[in-house]
């Protein structure tokens, strides 16, 4: 699964006119449990100035760390995006109906309601430098992917490649993992997740 730096620099960009407020939906979120942003960001673990630019929509949260904070809470990242998931039952998606998980130099975009279904599938873009983050992710899942257009460094436990269109991964998720665009051109990926990570 993709995320990226947990300093909130990741994520993507939907050029569709319903985006997601992830900023006011923390904001909601965090009041309904009667939490101060202070309080939420020490419960995290993560400085409170982070909660305050998510919430501002200063900055945008990786997926990692958006997580990160709701576990704090125990409240499902599933059931933060509820609000902008397509019905259960539908079975054909437009370009404009995937669901945004991530916007910035990282775009994550789901298609369908993952808690619905065994398996997870993304449409993945990433501009020239984007990533993961510093952190390898691990999770207990498989996963895999190819590579649509330009170029993408994947690290795999003490593995490093670079995929180029056409070529494709498929791994074992429990191994420290990070991805990573070092090319110029924007990167595009279509990958799968199972079970669903997030």
């Amino acid at each position: 699964m993709h995320a990226t730096d947990d300093a909130g620099k990741t994520v993507a960009q939907n050029d569709t006119e319903n985006q997601f407020d992830v900023g006011d939906r923390l904001r909601l979120v965090r009041q309904s449990y009667g939490l101060s942003q202070r309080a939420l960001a020490v419960k995290a673990g993560v400085t409170h100035s982070l909660v305050s630019l998510i919430e501002k929509n200063k900055v945008s949260p990786s997926v990692a760390s958006l997580k990160k904070i709701l576990e704090a809470i125990n409240y499902p990242l599933t059931d933060f995006f509820a609000l902008s998931l397509p019905p259960v039952d539908q079975i054909f998606f437009r370009a404009d109906e995937l669901t945004p998980l991530s916007k910035g130099p990282l775009t994550l975009l789901q298609v369908g309601d993952a808690k619905s279904h065994s398996v997870q599938i993304f449409h993945e873009f990433y501009e020239p430098g984007a990533d993961t983050g510093e952190t390898m992710l691990a999770h207990e899942a498989e996963e895999g992917g190819v590579v649509v257009a330009g170029e993408l460094e994947v690290t795999v436990g003490s593995q490093t490649r670079i995929l180029k269109r056409g070529d494709a991964y498929l791994f074992n998720s429990r191994l420290p993992h990070r991805y990573r665009n070092i090319g110029t051109e924007r990167c595009e990926v279509v990958s799968a997740v199972t079970p669903p990570y997030l």
